[in-house]
């Protein structure tokens, strides 16, 4: 073979080897887009993966919005709750019944004490004691509040604390709570205000005393809502704080009626469901004794000399009230209507 074949031949063995190898790389090495699409299609069945096991613990996309808190109702008991300070009970110091006035005082001018005022707002099927004007209330029937019974009301010596009025916010309660910076005046229409009197039952009433919501609510329970929203509306009103006790036994009640508003006037908004109680069984009456040879009447019991009340604050203080005609103490001027109880 002659030299110029020779170079011929080497020339194509060596392209031909050339573009074999050429065609080995482009077969087995992928293009950048191919790679990318790959990447991609295996991240994404990654993910799918995770999403269908729950068993992912990444963190969740910032994107995830939570859902808005619940906004308190402008007007509600909770919100003028709010309103109000929280503080701190103040001392006792220099509380005394009479720092709100003379009790039960007529500061309407209508000629008839608060007392009687409220008996006659809060009761039903009324009779009225004779030359009165229909102010001192003789009979009548009382749907509680505070245990949802319905009381038969008789006024008399042994009867009539069978209902009782009360101070939704207990004026030892008050003092202790912002009354202290009060006048007197403010103080007096505080103890006789509508806004914070309810006729209820005496018992009830002796349980609550000055107790606030952090330590005595109403046995009847569909009342607690419109019993704190008062307490709330009255303190609201006068400028007085609540306890943080106070403040939380309150919003704890609110919880189960969060559009409960606060009362705009006396009395009870909420129609109570009564609890009849039982007739008393009918007990034979017992036959006439034989007439007895008439006794001298005895002479009316002395009164202890000793035994003396400025008024019925006095009376209060030393926990007497209410005076009965034969109790030590007693004294007409005690006795505003003249029924034989005084200070009631």
């Amino acid at each position: 073979m002659s030299a110029d074949a020779f170079r011929k031949t080497i020339a194509l063995l060596a392209s031909a080897g050339l573009l074999l190898s050429l065609g080995a790389c482009s077969g087995s090495t992928p293009s950048s887009a191919e790679a990318s699409s790959s990447a991609s299609s295996s991240e994404t069945k990654r993910n799918q993966s995770v999403a269908d096991d729950g068993s992912s613990d990444e963190k969740p996309s910032a994107q995830v919005s939570k859902e808005p808190d619940l906004k308190v109702p402008e007007g509600s008991a909770l919100d003028v709750l709010e309103q109000l300070p929280v503080k701190g009970r103040a001392p006792k110091t220099g509380y005394a019944r009479d720092q709100f006035g003379p009790a039960w005082s007529d500061v309407d001018h209508n000629g008839c004490d608060t007392r009687n005022d409220i008996l006659n707002r809060d009761m039903s099927d009324k009779t009225y004691k004779a030359n009165t004007h229909d102010c001192v209330v003789a009979t009548g029937v009382l749907n509680d509040p505070y245990t949802g019974k319905r009381i038969d009301f008789t006024r008399g010596q042994d009867t009539s604390t069978a209902v009782q009025i009360d101070h939704v916010v207990a004026l030892s309660n008050a003092w202790q709570t912002g009354a202290q910076q009060l006048s007197e005046a403010t103080r007096t229409q505080f103890a006789n205000d509508p806004y914070n009197l309810l006729a209820v039952d005496g018992p009830a009433n002796q349980q609550k005393s000055d107790g606030d919501a952090a330590t005595w609510l109403p046995a009847n329970k569909s009342f607690r809502c419109e019993y704190v929203a008062r307490q709330i509306g009255v303190k609201k009103k006068y400028d007085l704080w609540v306890t943080q006790g106070e403040h939380d036994a309150m919003k704890n009640v609110l919880s189960s009626c969060p559009t409960q508003q606060v009362p705009t006037d006396g009395g009870v908004v909420t129609p109570i469901e009564v609890q009849e109680s039982p007739e008393p069984a009918q007990t034979q009456e017992p036959a006439p004794a034989p007439a007895q040879t008439q006794e001298p009447t005895p002479a009316p019991a002395q009164q202890d000399e000793n035994v003396y009340y400025k008024n019925c604050a006095a009376v209060r203080a030393a926990g007497k009230a209410p005076l009965h005609r034969s109790d030590p103490g007693y004294a007409p001027k005690l006795d505003r209507d003249g029924d034989g109880i005084a200070c009631e």
